[in-house]
């Protein structure tokens, strides 16, 4: 019997009368159906809003970090199945582990990423807060806050988890509920991670919902606080972004498209050279992995004159050696594409390629495939195209084949090759594989301008590189032109593109109520209790010390420097030390910041366990012999991780402000301490 795909909306699944067919990528056979009910999705946005935003915004920033570790956790575990599944979209177990582990490992990273970069609260602060007045008593900063709305995440066939995971990862971050509409073809992989999502219980209600089918008027349905992103066709994109409605409410839309991406092979790189295998190894696994159906995979590679031959002989050799065919027989490499529509579509695309250029691999009636039953599967032979006058050929620049097909083209001086990359009008993805320095130096800011990930390939990076193709969690996903001029990924700057920006003016006092943060100005609290003595639940923004005084000697100065080994001129020549801006010998930075903590430490065991780092450290006003220094150490931060120590203690990070002030008040040293802070038995 042949299983009707649900959609999951308001909170429950939806659909039982069959729709259109969807078939394996293998053989052809009818595997699933999309359902024929409509989708009401006036009750999708309303449970979004409803119910979703409240139980999200019952959780803060750090808590929703934790959610998307343990499932990620919970995924991990469960991953056979998907990997069962995804086999029927075509993609062999390396191309299923960049979707399906691939996917979990971006809601690991983004776990970890918020776990270490976010607060314990939902509001976002974008300092460093500043002063909008001569007396203090006006400050302004920035802050992000969530934004109350929902986002619809439309995605490709290609990558029908990784596709969810890597857009619901910083969404849900950001308190934004998802709606995920996968595109049908490979729906049916989305389907099945939704229902694991959901049966893992760790979500709040209305955190994901899921469209099998059209979109109908969901995109109508949206408002200001709404965010659309697409991963798919610059033609689809563009459609969609002209949307009457999504124009008329200004509601963020961001387009990840297919581009004509490239690598260039430097002119300074020989077939003697390690770099030269390494570039030739890139190509033909990009033109391979996954049967090519990557928005990364090189489409263009750009060669010197003198090197074709060269490259097209070992490109050659590297294609003839790969196995096409069921990815479930031993040695088989390359699966198919992930329908026969695709496939059709490829074939299409190809032949407008092939108008006044060669075919030097591939081509009808080369392909031999491996398994029972594949004759009738979308598989197509990997395509290597040479043009050879790519400067007066539009095709190359413009015509995508979306699958394992590349176009390699000539150029005569480094000048011509960047022209020619950047002839794509915009790429997610360039490599440049080069062994001069110098020649990286040149050409990558020019090929930045129009590529949104520049890959440098030589022997030193090849140890470590994750490749051409490989959109990291850390680094920004997206490109200019033609590639959507939207931006995924890239760290936290992703949850930001889900959040709020609002700039924030009023006293210092107000705005440390208001972002959670002490801001220098602001009211303080002091008591006879040293805050290095409280445990991190009783500790508040603004609990403050202000210490005794120490008057510097020239022994500190000396001192220090035999400890140190720090005999540096300023501190130790008083002759050379009258002929600088100082006119004197100071005291080392460093010792100021030593005999400041000499000065706020409480040293005897207490809540206070370590000091793991100091941030925004600046010397402002030079100490001299002589001067009276004082520190005032106060609660700016405080970060709840939700850990425990290995004897079920929890702990919480608590950054202190630390101003040090000579004995005219004027600042000398500034800058934040990093604690672990234990919290009450």
């Amino acid at each position: 019997m042949v299983h009707t795909l649900q959609s999951f909306i308001g909170g429950r699944w939806q659909g039982k009368e069959a729709a259109n067919a969807l078939h394996s990528a293998l053989d052809n056979r009818v595997i699933y159906h999309t359902h024929a009910e409509q989708i009401d999705f006036a009750e999708a946005v309303h449970y979004g809003r409803k119910t979703g935003i409240p139980g999200l915004m019952k959780l803060d920033f750090q808590t929703r970090a934790q959610r998307l570790k343990a499932l990620a956790m919970y995924l991990m575990e469960r991953k056979e199945e998907l990997y069962a599944i995804s086999h029927l979209t075509g993609a062999t177990r390396p191309d299923s582990w960049v979707d399906v582990e691939g996917g979990i490992g971006t809601l690991f990273a983004y776990a970890s990423m918020g776990s270490r970069e976010l607060p314990s609260s939902n509001v976002l602060h974008e300092g460093p807060a500043m002063a909008l007045g001569k007396r203090g008593g006006f400050s302004g900063t920035h802050i992000l806050v969530p934004r109350g709305g929902i986002a619809v995440h439309i995605n490709a066939f290609n990558f029908p988890i990784w596709g969810l995971l890597e857009k619901f990862a910083p969404s849900f971050l950001a308190a934004m509920p998802c709606i995920g509409k996968p595109a049908s073809a490979t729906s049916y992989l989305t389907e099945a991670l939704i229902r694991m999502i959901n049966d893992s219980g760790l979500l709040p209600e209305g955190s994901l919902q899921l469209v099998i089918g059209s979109t109908g008027d969901l995109l109508d349905r949206l408002g200001g606080a709404d965010v659309v992103t697409f991963t798919g066709s610059a033609d689809t994109a563009a459609k969609l972004r002209s949307n009457r409605n999504l124009i008329a409410n200004s509601v963020p839309f961001t387009a990840e498209a297919d581009s004509l991406n490239c690598a260039i092979l430097a002119p300074d790189v020989t077939p003697d050279d390690p770099e030269f295998d390494l570039f030739v190894k890139e190509v033909q696994r990009e033109m391979t992995t996954k049967a090519g159906q990557k928005c990364t995979a090189v489409r263009r590679i750009i060669v010197p004159r003198d090197r074709a031959d060269a490259v097209a002989e070992k490109l050659r050799e590297r294609l003839a050696k790969v196995v096409v065919g069921d990815p479930s027989v031993e040695g088989v490499r390359m699966g198919a594409l992930a329908s026969k529509d695709q496939q059709r579509d490829v074939a299409e695309r190809v032949a407008q390629l092939a108008q006044g250029n060669e075919i030097l691999f591939g081509g009808a009636g080369v392909l031999k495939l491996v398994g029972q039953g594949v004759e009738n599967g979308a598989f197509f032979s990997p395509t290597l195209l040479l043009c050879r006058d790519a400067l007066s050929n539009d095709a190359v620049h413009n015509v995508e084949a979306f699958g394992p097909v590349s176009t390699m083209m000539t150029y005569d001086t480094i000048d011509e090759a960047l022209e020619l990359a950047a002839r794509g009008k915009g790429s997610l993805v360039s490599s440049l594989i080069t062994k001069d320095p110098a020649i990286a130096a040149y050409a990558v800011p020019i090929a930045a301008a129009s590529h949104g990930r520049v890959h440098v390939l030589d022997r030193e990076a090849a140890v470590d590189s994750t490749g051409h193709g490989s959109p990291l969690p850390q680094l920004k996903h997206g490109g200019p032109g033609r590639a959507g001029g939207g931006e995924e990924l890239g760290g936290i700057r992703a949850v930001r593109h889900f959040l709020q920006r609002a700039a924030v003016q009023g006293s210092p006092t107000m705005l440390t109520a208001i972002i959670g943060e002490y801001v220098r100005g602001g009211a303080v609290k002091e008591s006879d209790i040293h805050p290095f003595r409280k445990c991190f639940e009783d500790l508040e923004i603004g609990d403050s010390l202000l210490t005794h005084r120490r008057t510097v000697s020239e022994a500190d100065i000396v001192n220090f420097g035999g400890i140190s080994g720090d005999f540096f001129y300023m501190h130790f020549d008083e002759i050379a030390a009258k002929d600088t801006q100082f006119g004197k010998r100071i005291a080392h930075g460093y010792f100021v910041l030593s005999a400041a903590a000499g000065l706020f430490v409480s040293p005897a065991p207490g809540p206070v366990l370590a000091n793991y780092g100091l941030d925004n450290l600046r010397f402002i006003t030079p100490v001299a012999i002589g001067d009276t220094i004082r520190a005032r150490l106060t609660c700016k931060r405080k970060v709840d991780r939700n850990r425990t120590d290995d004897k079920g203690r929890g702990q919480g990070v608590v950054a202190w402000d630390v101003q040090v002030t000579n004995q005219n008040d004027e600042l000398v040293a500034s800058y934040d301490i990093l604690t672990l802070v234990s919290k009450r038995a």
